[in-house]
């Protein structure tokens, strides 16, 4: 299947607890490059996070950034360490006792001290902060999938023109193909006119073998055949055919079987001989530039 590896989604859903948005950047790139922009609370996700985007992209750059807003501030619970505040307290009078401080403990005092209170988002009802966590969670990977869904829309319509472009100029390929493999023929045909004109030519005069010459107009012949070269290229249009309607991503097959049309050309053309050969291997080659440089973009 032909899909772009190029794409933009960006989506936001609000519920009662908080506003998840989600942003997906894709580019292109040889291999698949995941980059990912999470909240630290949300890291214990990740790898299914990475799995989720894995399934949708298989080929690509793509920048995922992820940012939750919570929708009310959650209310603090203050706990006071009276274990430690009350053995604090104790080292305190020794220590006035022997002249080493003097004067009361403050709330300010108190706040120096880490052990001394600890602040907590308290949990409202029955529910945990676990629970909490984790329907957060669940509600990140609902967006983030969601927006993958809208990437892999944004990707497969552009797929869509690239498929339409690239059909278009592999249907010139093989018209070119099949008019360096005619004007071959024809060059052939009017080799062995000409080389036979000459042979009779010398003949006449008796300085001629003529099965020697016979077997070489053959050898030459055969070293200017480009059977082989037009059949191997019209497989490669064949495959390039099923792969684009294949539903697996195509792009680094679609750029290998490129690189075999270009070796199947360049042969073609240190062969060849005819009236317009060489104009039409350029011709080739420019047609497939152009392909190779769209493929740049398939997945």
């Amino acid at each position: 299947m032909i899909k772009s590896m190029t794409g933009f989604a960006s989506l936001t859903k609000d519920d009662e607890a908080a506003t998840v948005s989600v942003t997906i950047r894709a580019v292109n790139h040889r291999f698949l490059d995941l980059q990912l922009r999470i909240p630290p609370s949300l890291a214990a996700a990740e790898s299914r996070i990475r799995a989720l985007a894995q399934k949708h992209v298989s080929r690509g750059r793509v920048e995922l950034s992820v940012a939750v807003q919570p929708r009310r501030a959650p209310a603090p619970e203050v706990e006071l360490n009276e274990a430690f505040l009350d053995a604090l307290g104790a080292a305190l009078e020794r220590a006035r006792e022997r002249g080493h401080v003097s004067g009361a403990l403050t709330p300010g005092d108190l706040l120096r001290f880490p052990q001394a209170i600890v602040i907590r988002e308290r949990s409202e009802g029955s529910e945990t902060s676990d629970d909490q966590l984790a329907r957060l969670t669940a509600r990140v990977e609902e967006a983030v999938g969601a927006a993958f869904d809208e990437l892999d829309a944004m990707r497969t319509r552009e797929g869509s023109y690239l498929r339409t472009e690239l059909d278009s100029r592999r249907v010139l390929l093989g018209d070119l193909f099949e008019r360096v493999a005619e004007a071959a023929r024809d060059g052939i045909s009017g080799l062995q006119g000409r080389l036979l004109e000459r042979v009779r030519e010398l003949k006449a005069d008796g300085f001629v073998d003529e099965t020697l010459v016979a077997q070489e107009i053959a050898r030459f012949a055969g070293r200017s055949d480009i059977t082989e070269e037009v059949v191997r290229f019209r497989g490669h249009l064949d495959h390039w055919q099923a792969l684009s309607d294949s539903s697996e991503p195509c792009g680094r097959k679609l750029d290998f079987l490129l690189q075999e049309m270009n070796r199947e050309v360049n042969t073609a053309g240190s062969k060849a001989e005819g009236p317009g050969v060489s104009e039409l291997i350029v011709s080739l080659k420019a047609e497939l530039e152009k392909m190779r440089e769209q493929v740049q973009n398939v997945e």
